[in-house]
């Protein structure tokens, strides 16, 4: 494989684990244990982990090294407001663009995220959760939104402040608010996937917060 593509699988790979919260805030991220883990060279990971730090998913350390940028309260709270604004705006342009095509994809994450818990691999379903999200903005069908979301690069909330979770301990109802959404935009009930979507991410700017 080509050097930029090994880059490129590294970058891909590392953000996932990120945006996903499988890689939690404050990790340092060693060069050559990713690279053992994704079968790259130090290079690759190397050049992935410089354009995270371009994109502020991770931060250089005082003594050198990389690290998973650390989260705040007021991240938090800021980060729940863009994906409101984003993604609400999303559900309004879907509801009326939204095709069998993606209804099918958002019905396929659903079931992963269901499939993964089941077996215990909450990785996968945290990787499925940001994956439903991401669906739901592409079935905007808007294109400056799509790259705007992607650049924002918005993480999950499936972390507390201040702790290593290593379990979803909300995903019954994470995969019932989900599925509410789906149902909403099926039957174009717009206020239904308003109100579902806000009150699933106010939940989870909550619980991140242990405020609950």
């Amino acid at each position: 494989m080509k050097e930029d593509s090994l880059a490129n699988k590294a970058y891909t790979e590392l953000r996932k684990k990120i945006l996903s919260n499988q890689v939690v805030s404050g990790t340092r991220l060693k060069e050559d244990i990713w690279a053992t883990r994704l079968d790259v060279n130090r290079m690759a990971i190397r050049e992935a982990l410089t354009r995270l730090l371009g994109e502020q998913l991770v931060v250089l350390g005082e003594k050198g090294g990389f690290f998973v940028k650390s989260l705040v309260a007021a991240d938090i709270q800021q980060i729940r407001e863009l994906r409101e604004i984003l993604e609400l705006g999303a559900i309004r342009l879907a509801i009326q663009k939204i095709d069998d095509q993606h209804i099918d994809e958002l019905e396929r994450i659903c079931d992963d995220f269901t499939s993964m818990i089941q077996r215990g691999y909450f990785g996968g379903a945290c990787e499925a959760d940001v994956k439903f999200h991401e669906t739901l903005i592409d079935s905007a069908d808007n294109e400056k939104l799509r790259n705007l979301y992607q650049s924002g690069n918005i993480p999950l909330f499936h972390q507390k402040l201040g702790q290593t979770q290593t379990h979803m301990d909300d995903y019954e109802l994470t995969d019932m608010e989900h599925r509410q959404i789906l149902k909403a935009l099926k039957e174009k009930d717009l206020k239904l996937a308003e109100e579902t979507l806000t009150r699933h991410l106010i939940r989870g700017e909550v619980s991140s917060l242990d405020l609950d």
